[in-house]
């Protein structure tokens, strides 16, 4: 996975965009980082880790409700908003069905 380290949250317009959000201090974020990790390595899409702390006005615009959340972009269009990390399996195959 990969840090944001961007000012400014920006999708890309073409193919997948995974975005991970999390906060450092949430212990539920860091048990879905580990699994993310996992799918990380065994899919060919970067996630990107983005720390919600530096980004309210966009978690607002994006109406997140709570985090973890994976947010699954295609072609600049945002489709699936996760909040439930299940199991490695899960996301793996939530994830592979988008490529």
């Amino acid at each position: 996975m990969k840090e944001w380290n961007e000012k400014k949250l920006l999708i890309n317009d073409k193919g997948l965009m995974l975005l991970y959000l999390y906060t450092p201090m949430c212990g539920t974020c860091q048990l879905a980082k580990k699994m993310l990790t996992v799918v990380d390595e065994l899919i060919s899409t970067t996630i990107y880790q983005v720390n919600l702390n530096y980004f309210p006005e966009d978690a607002k615009a994006l109406g997140i409700e709570s985090v973890p959340c994976l947010l699954v972009y295609q072609d600049g269009i945002l489709k699936e908003k996760v909040y439930a990390f299940q199991s490695v399996a899960h996301l793996y195959e939530l994830v592979k069905a988008y490529h």
